[in-house]
């Protein structure tokens, strides 16, 4: 079975260009289903996730290509609505390319999304916003069946989730992606802030679909047509931040080129700061130095406020901070699958419904460990960094949904990391 060695305690150290954004990259990849026109996607990142969408758009009768600069999209001839069942329960934003079906061809089936499984992910809201754009929507043993009998109309569609965990990103371009092709202008209120949200705007907006931002309302005007278009995806904010935690976790030097200090999250860059780590810009990267670090109180947040998918990598280097932290999840329900595994390796962190208290400096030791989910497992690969002796990670399938390839990045910084098959 395949997993990561890592023998620990390397200060990693180095530059490192950072991959482009696996969320992003999936809405966007989404939003070129709705053209009959090409339409040019750079700086794809190389992970499990974009070769899912490839089959997907594939299956819907489209033309997808790659070449060494990105993905070009032609889906002049989208002849099915039907996402198959064992592609769709493999990504997360499966009903914004059920949308984007929906408005194509006037229907849409799809299973429920996969992905991470840390938490329970409703899509209740998606199935709304195309009720709102006039859809029939029935769903049986988790599959959605979606019909537009007289064409999309233009509706308005509140993107506001129950239970005060801010507006949905997913439900916010599935209603997107349904008023660009809708008759009419179409209300999307309270939408997400995200930078996916804004990237699939801007996409929409040079394929031909004037969008307008206006007290906490967007204003989409619907096309029939949408013209041929291009898009940069932008470096991962994520990736870029799990880099330089490993640096800091390692005390360690790490540079990571392409984000701008301005495109990371205001409450990731603020909290670093308070941890003990400022990061400072050099000509086209970000870099941090070692330092003192200091215990934290802070909640995950919607953009700019602390990400949720930094969450578990930000606890791992908490467990070598001295004196106690508490991390408060505020977008899920529940994320603590890191913390079993952070446990095993040694540390000290208790997790109470929403609430992590990790209390430190832990003395980590390599174990074997498996991490069920993207970020869960990448908090494990950062704490083996940071352990004594030897650790096997497993749950490498995870990690490659989200990352280029993570070993071979830790590894030109110094890490001492090998994949192994056995």
């Amino acid at each position: 079975m395949t997993h990561l060695r890592i023998r620990g305690g390397r200060p990693l150290a180095g530059v490192v260009r950072v991959q482009g954004s696996k969320n992003v990259f999936l809405h966007l990849a989404s939003a070129a289903l709705l053209s009959a026109h090409p339409v040019r996607l750079h700086n794809v990142p190389r992970i499990t996730d974009t070769g899912v969408v490839a089959d997907i758009i594939g299956a819907a009768g489209a033309q997808v290509s790659f070449d060494g600069a990105g993905m070009d999209v032609h889906a002049a001839d989208v002849t099915s609505g039907v996402i198959p069942p064992d592609l769709g329960g493999m990504i997360r934003p499966t009903a914004c390319f059920g949308a984007a079906l929906l408005a194509r061809t006037g229907r849409a089936v799809f299973p429920m999304p996969g992905g991470d499984a840390f938490a329970v992910r409703r899509i209740d809201l998606h199935l709304e916003a195309m009720r709102a754009a006039g859809a029939e929507v029935r769903t049986a043993n988790g599959i959605v069946s979606a019909r537009i009998r007289t064409g999309l109309c233009g509706f308005s569609f509140d993107c506001t989730t129950p239970g005060g965990f801010g507006p949905s990103l997913g439900a916010t371009v599935t209603a997107l992606l349904l008023a660009a092709s809708a008759r009419g202008e179409s209300r999307v209120v309270s939408p997400s802030g995200e930078p996916e949200v804004h990237a699939t705007a801007e996409l929409l907006r040079r394929m031909g679909v004037p969008i307008e931002a206006e007290n906490g309302v967007l204003l989409v005007e619907g096309r029939d047509r949408l013209a041929p278009a291009a898009a940069r995806v932008p470096a991962d904010r994520m990736a870029a931040g799990t880099l330089l935690l490993a640096g800091a976790i390692t005390n360690g030097r790490v540079e990571v080129e392409d984000p701008t200090l301005d495109s990371l999250p205001r409450g990731f860059v603020d909290t670093l700061a308070d941890v003990g780590l400022k990061l400072t810009r050099g000509i086209g990267t970000i870099r941090t130095t070692p330092s003192d670090l200091h215990p934290v109180t802070v909640e995950t947040g919607v953009h700019p406020g602390y990400p949720t998918d930094l969450q578990p990598q930000l606890v791992a280097l908490l467990t070598q901070t001295p004196g106690t932290s508490r991390v408060l999840e505020r977008i899920y329900a529940q994320r603590a699958t890191h913390v079993p595994g952070l446990v095993a390796l040694g540390a000290d962190v208790t997790a109470r419904g929403q609430e992590l208290t990790i209390t430190g400096r832990s003395r980590l030791r390599g174990t074997t460990v498996h991490g069920d989910d993207i970020r869960a497992a990448t908090a494990l690969v950062l704490a083996a960094l940071a352990a004594r002796g030897t650790t096997r990670v497993y749950g490498v399938r995870h990690l490659r949904r989200g990352y280029e390839d993570l070993a071979d990045t830790l590894g030109a910084l110094g890490a001492d990391i090998t994949e192994e098959d056995h």
